[in-house]
């Protein structure tokens, strides 16, 4: 105001003041100033000229305004330079303007304005600070200017409708606005508008929280969007932004499009953002949680770009794209969604670098119909599905990245999918990587580890390519090649698979080339009926020749694979060839192998490929009983174990009841209804297969068992990896134990997994029925962990009935360990001083007796390190003497075994 300013005076009573605001203002010229005493005024104000209104003292909003009449505004604005201060303005009717700025300039301060809206028209501009406007319909601001718009710790509440509207090409400023319990959107922005909100809040709108669309751009900074009925964020669409835009902090107005920064958009009732049509949004450093939708979606035509956001606990997919959009994710992650994490449909295109997918209730991602998924070095873990799937049509491109603990499959790709995948690491969860995919499917460097099941299956009829993958650690097979596939494999490696390395199924037909397959539990190569193909300069090598009894090489019937330049090292057998196999081996050679068929050198002539009628080998490890044991001498080779005493006690025990069967069988009379088969519950290296062996030995002995021998098996030598292949193998396993003693370490593994591809209640009932056909041949005992054996022999009536007595080998205490260890002193030739004695034992009471501690294994490898660090302190004496050479003294015991 300028230095001649006239002030105006307002009161209901006094002299020299005007009875009513309407008319100080016709008395009032431009710049002139109009105090309002405290009270309420019945008027309609129109402002033609640039005043300014106010109360004169008393409390703020003690000057009241209201509507004269309904359809008219309280006050209307038609003159630039006008403000008003601390007045209550009351509009009459909710649906209509209560402050309407038709032109000019339009200042509030310190406004209460209820029973209509704010609304600013034509050419007007507005601003508002410290305001609250409440009680409105239809919209509390309404901006359809093509002005400017200000609003500064403006609250908007209780509005049947939309809390505020920016359209018409308005250009807007809000900051720390707050939208709370509005029935519509709580900022809708429309029209071409442009807006800038800082440090807004709006809260529980019944519809979206933001709502923009009609060529509109939105930036906001320092927002929170929270409780909506619908979308937090909703884009229809939005004028389209500049290709080489800057994003960021810097742009105070988005060029196009909705930009969110450092925004949080929680709890809603359905998308967190959701942009459709031809809009565009960007996400920086935003957070969306809680919400009861997906946390962004894009459809239509859209673009959606996050970088540096967090997504947590979507009660719908993390991320969804579909229509034709675009959504690219860079440094985002998504937590704890209900369903996928990145859900991508129809004609979607989407690209993520280093986002962070886990503990999704679905597929972490999920690629559908001809959407085109990237991700590069991304993380996904914990999910009870895949970390990743194709399908339909879908196209992958996976560059390096990890995937953990997923219930199915780390990657899947089926239907028609194209996947390319490079550098990518998959470990634990049930499968590593499974191709079922007719389309195209490439693997480079890709690491598998430690799958409960397959590391890679390629499935029927697939035709996938892999080059320089690793596999690793697997519960069954390393690498399984479907019915009829063809897949190219190049210079991969397999090692460590519980089951075969490379299994090759029937009538398939694989090029495999320089692949390493080593220490597999079963076969390192399996050829299945009928199957062919090619393998060059291939190296299959087992854990030595004691390790797994399973033939290197397996062809079944009608196999007929090509193998050039390939090694088979480190094994007992290298080839087994079921009846009708037509295996070609060129130049192929075996190495470290017991029992060759190969040649071993290139002198000797070739037998394997003209033998088909080879004896596929035995599945179980086998232990001879000495011939000439007694009764006696068995007994006291039991009672000369350390600790055991009360197995030591139970098997004495048997032995007097097995002796009285005996006898009554001798005297021609019928022998009582009892059960030799056992279980033994204990922990690892407790004596479990010793007292087996002896056992067997002494049934022998007895009489009751034909030659006492045992046959070690577990899951692995019993269940098969088809359909029709666990019934064979549990049956072989069983005849090799007639006459003596079946022992299956680990036996609830039979019963711990679950599904159509798990053969183990096969194994079972083929046991069960084998038992009762050869009652008087075999003794079964079932070993494993006490709580696991209990639930197993429960699992199953036939196993209740047929192991009904248990014996329990208790963890041994630190004397016995030390005996232990005294005993393998003395075998090779050591002795323990009586401080290394007392030292000793020390070290065994500190040691926790948990799951992992080993009983007599970790004695035996306790007694390996002391002899270790005795050489190397023995090694720094100048002059050795035998005496030093054999001593164990206590600072030969290690810290940790």
């Amino acid at each position: 105001m300028t230095a001649t300013a006239t002030v105006h005076r307002v009161a209901p009573k006094g002299r020299g003041a005007h009875r009513s605001i309407a008319s100080a203002l016709r008395a009032a010229r431009d710049g002139d100033e109009i105090r309002i005493a405290p009270g309420e005024y019945v008027e309609h104000l129109l402002l033609d000229r640039a005043v300014l209104l106010l109360p004169e003292d008393g409390p703020e909003h003690a000057v009241r305004v209201l509507a004269a009449s309904p359809g008219r505004p309280v006050l209307e604005v038609a003159a630039p330079g006008v403000r008003v201060e601390g007045i209550a303005l009351t509009g009459q009717d909710p649906g209509l303007p209560a402050v309407l700025a038709g032109a000019g300039d339009l200042e509030l301060v310190g406004c209460a304005i209820t029973g209509g809206r704010v609304e600013a028209g034509a050419d007007a501009s507005l601003t508002l600070t410290d305001c609250r406007v409440s009680g409105a319909e239809l919209a509390g601001v309404h901006l359809n200017t093509t002005g400017s718009a200000r609003l500064t710790r403006v609250v908007v509440e209780d509005i049947e409708g939309t809390g505020v509207v920016i359209g018409s090409r308005t250009d807007a400023e809000a900051t720390e606005l707050t939208v709370r319990r509005v029935t519509g959107s709580g900022v809708r922005v429309r029209s071409g508008a442009r807006a800038l909100l800082r440090e807004c809040r709006i809260t529980g709108p019944g519809r979206s929280g933001l709502l923009v669309e009609d060529e509109a751009a939105v930036t906001a900074l320092d927002c929170r969007v929270a409780e909506t009925a619908a979308e937090g964020v909703r884009v229809l669409g939005s004028s389209p932004r500049p290709e080489d835009r800057e994003q960021g902090e810097g742009r105070e107005i988005a060029d196009g499009g909705v930009l969110l920064a450092r925004c949080e958009i929680l709890r809603t009732g359905t998308d967190g953002v959701a942009v459709s049509g031809t809009g565009e949004v960007t996400l920086l450093n935003c957070r969306l949680r809680d919400g009861s939708g997906p946390g962004v979606s894009a459809d239509g035509e859209s673009r959606a770009e996050l970088v540096d956001c967090q997504v947590d606990r979507a009660h719908g997919s993390g991320l969804v794209a579909r229509g034709s959009a675009r959504l690219t994710a860079e440094g985002t992650s998504v937590t704890g969604s209900r369903a996928n994490g990145l859900l991508a449909g129809d004609r979607s295109e989407v690209r993520m670098a280093a986002g962070d997918l886990t503990a999704c209730s679905f597929s972490a991602v999920h690629a559908c119909d001809d959407s085109r998924v990237t991700l590069t070095s991304c993380r996904i873990a914990s999910t009870p599905e895949h970390g990743i799937r194709a399908t339909d049509r879908a196209g992958l491109t996976v560059e390096g990245g990890r995937i953990t603990d997923c219930g199915l499959s780390g990657v899947r790709i089926d239907s028609a999918a194209e996947a390319r995948m490079r550098g990518l690491s998959v470990v634990r969860g049930r499968a590593g990587i499974t191709t079922e995919s007719t389309g195209t499917v490439v693997l480079e460097e890709c690491d598998v580890a430690d799958a409960e099941r397959a590391g890679i299956s390629c499935g029927t009829a697939t035709t996938p390519v892999l080059r320089d993958c690793r596999i690793s650690g697997t519960g069954t097979a390393g690498l399984v090649i479907g019915e009829r596939a063809t897949p190219s494999i190049e210079g991969c490696t397999v090692r460590d698979a519980a089951g075969s390395g490379l299994v090759v199924g029937p009538q398939a037909e694989p090029r495999v080339k320089s692949v390493t397959v080593a220490r597999t539990g079963k076969n390192s190569l399996f050829v299945g009926e009928k199957a062919r193909g090619t393998f060059e300069d291939c190296v299959f090598a087992g854990a030595g020749s004691d390790g797994t009894a399973f033939p290197a090489l397996h062809v079944a019937a009608g196999g007929a694979p090509v193998l050039r330049g390939c090694l088979v090292r480190d094994t007992e057998e290298d080839v087994a060839l079921e009846k009708g196999a037509r295996p070609v081996f060129d130049d192929c050679l075996s190495r470290e192998v017991r029992n060759p068929s190969l040649p071993t050198g290139a002198e000797q002539a070739l037998s394997a490929a003209g033998n088909p009628g080879t004896d596929t080998p035995t599945t179980a490890r086998e232990t001879e009983a000495p011939p000439e044991d007694t009764i006696e001498d068995l007994l006291a080779e039991l009672d000369g174990l350390a600790g055991l005493d009360r197995v030591k006690q139970d098997v004495s025990s048997l032995v007097k009841l097995m002796r009285m069967v005996r006898r009554r069988e001798e005297m021609g009379l019928a022998p009582p209804p009892l059960s030799r088969h056992l279980v033994f519950t204990g922990n690892p290296g407790t004596g479990k297969t010793t007292v087996a062996r002896l056992y067997g030995r002494i049934l022998a002995a007895v009489g009751l068992l034909e030659r006492g021998h045992l046959v070690e098996a577990d899951r692995s030598a019993l269940v098969g990896e088809y359909v029709g292949h666990t019934g064979p193998k549990t049956t072989r396993v069983f005849q090799q134990a007639r006459g003596g003693v079946l022992f299956i370490d680990e036996a609830y593994s039979l019963t711990q997994y679950s599904g159509s591809n798990d053969f183990g209640q096969e194994a079972i009932a083929t046991l069960l029925k084998l038992m009762e056909d050869h009652r008087d041949d075999v003794v079964v005992i079932v070993a494993g962990y006490l709580k696991e054996m209990e639930v197993f022999v429960r699992s199953n009536p036939g196993l209740a009935s047929r192991f009904n007595r248990t014996l329990l080998f208790e963890d041994y205490g630190s004397a016995e360990l030390v005996s232990i260890v005294e005993h393998q002193a003395a075998q090779h030739q050591y002795e323990l001083t009586p401080d290394a004695r007392e030292a000793l034992t020390g070290r065994f009471d500190t040691m926790p007796r948990d799951r992992g501690f080993g009983n007599g294994r970790t004695a035996r490898q306790l007694f390996q390190a002391m002899t270790e660090r005795q050489a190397y302190r023995i090694a720094e004496l100048p002059e050795a003497s035998e005496s030093d050479v054999m001593t164990l003294r206590p600072q030969d015991i290690p810290q940790s075994v």
